[in-house]
């Protein structure tokens, strides 16, 4: 009896261990064990420098190459919480052939046309480079492969000038989003502000803010906007988020934002967007408790999180990290 019971064990470990070998084997596919031992890289650093940007980025920039936009928010006019000009200006010199790039808002902002979006660069100090309002010139429709609310999705059409991207990112709260880090970035800065953005947001043609789309449906569908635009440069876009200046408010909110009550934690970056948003997410849950009282309530009430496991359901990247400190 007792050899009977060793072999059954013996032919059933065997037939896990030939259907382990058989998935690893099987074309496009990963074996269940390596991917529960993989962890994406992101690298970290407390100090917010232009010297520690440039470090930090340099640790993921291996296929960055031809010509390279640089995605980050312009925001409204004299908004106290965007990113200094210093750091994003050393960057960008570091990087050849570059310019920023941005899109026009759906909201009627500062940003809304494409004049009044020129004169908030010059305000707000973006101008010591081209930037590229990227649908100035209408917009171009991208696959959003893997969607189940988006065959496609409509983008600034200088998109497709640019063989790399750079997403660089203030880190923070967000109205609708709870919070906008690099998903946000590149699912609502690259759409185009007349049909793109208003795809995202189901907003009807009053472009009433109270009627559009919120909650999960709406995280759902920044996360296959921004698919996109990753699939579309595929591994030559990074990511950068700068974790500094954490109002609940979006820099869409211009002077208007709430207060910051979080300190600054620092810069991430990776290849691996997923991975990036995961540890911006965990390293901001660890603050304490009176500076991630509000951030919290905000990421929490827009059902925020939802980014992160529609991120993971698509398959856009890696919510196990190793964070290496730099």
């Amino acid at each position: 009896m007792a050899k009977d019971i060793s072999r059954r064990r013996f032919l059933q470990n065997g037939a896990l261990a030939l259907g382990t070998v058989a998935v690893c084997n099987v074309p496009g596919m990963r074996s269940v064990f390596a991917a529960q031992e993989e962890r994406a890289p992101v690298f970290f650093t407390q100090d917010i420098t232009p010297e520690s940007l440039v470090k930090v980025y340099s640790r993921v920039n291996r296929n960055i190459s031809g010509k390279v936009g640089i995605k980050m928010h312009t925001g409204e006019p004299h908004g106290p919480n965007i990113l200094p000009r210093n750091i994003v200006k050393a960057l960008q010199q570091t990087i050849p052939n570059s310019n920023l790039v941005e899109t026009n808002t759906l909201y009627k902002g500062k940003r809304f046309t494409t004049a009044d979006h020129r004169e908030t660069i010059r305000i707000n100090g973006w101008d010591f480079c081209l930037v590229d309002i990227m649908d100035e010139n209408g917009a171009t429709m991208l696959p959003v492969r893997g969607g189940k609310h988006f065959k496609e999705m409509s983008m600034g059409k200088n998109l497709l000038n640019y063989d790399s991207l750079v997403v660089l990112t203030h880190f923070k709260g967000h109205a609708s989003g709870g919070y906008g880090g690099s998903l946000k970035n590149i699912a609502i800065g690259c759409a185009d502000g007349t049909i793109g953005k208003k795809m995202i947001h189901g907003a009807p043609d009053n472009v009433r803010y109270e009627l559009w789309l919120k909650g999960e449906p709406f995280q759902e569908n920044m996360v296959e906007s921004a698919k996109a635009t990753m699939d579309h440069f595929g591994k030559k876009i990074v990511y950068v988020n700068v974790l500094r200046n954490m109002s609940v408010d979006c820099d869409c909110a211009g002077t208007s934002a709430a207060p910051v009550k979080a300190h600054d934690l620092g810069i991430l970056a990776s290849t691996d967007l997923l991975a990036l948003e995961q540890a911006s997410i965990d390293m901001v849950y660890r603050l304490p408790e009176a500076e991630l009282h509000d951030l919290r309530e905000r990421i929490e009430s827009r059902k925020g999180l939802r980014q992160l496991s529609y991120m993971k359901e698509l398959r856009m990247g890696n919510d196990r990290y190793e964070l290496i400190r730099i």
